[in-house]
């Protein structure tokens, strides 16, 4: 193989922890290998991105991650029912239109779908 690429998804505010332990856990596996990986959080676990929420949000491994290459991504429409401000938001997010269809995208472009 000679590209990684996976999505991992979250909706649920109680799995971020294990996601990211997750993700670091693939990143040590792969090694020096080419990879592309993306984190879509949609539906409560939008909220995670929120500078706003007291959530114990775990930034720092989020930046190493993103510094390693993980993109972040937020679904537009679970932040507009969370009623989450942009401004608001974790400086690095990328904000999509509606994350199911990141979703269909993604595994139409051959992302493994991985959801703790």
């Amino acid at each position: 193989m000679s590209e990684y690429k996976v999505v991992f998804h979250i909706d649920e505010i109680g799995k971020w922890k294990l996601l990211l332990a997750n993700v670091s856990n693939l990143l040590n596996a792969i090694e020096d290998k080419k990879f592309r990986i993306e984190v879509l959080a949609n539906a409560e676990a939008v909220k995670y991105y929120d500078t706003t929420q007291d959530l114990d949000t775990d930034i720092s491994t989020m930046e190493v991650l993103k510094d390693k290459g993980i993109e972040f991504v937020a679904c537009n429409n679970a932040l507009t029912a969370n009623h989450i401000e942009k401004h608001n938001m974790l400086h690095f997010i990328n904000i999509v239109p509606a994350g199911v269809l990141e979703l269909v995208e993604k595994q139409s472009e051959g992302y493994a779908y991985i959801k703790p």
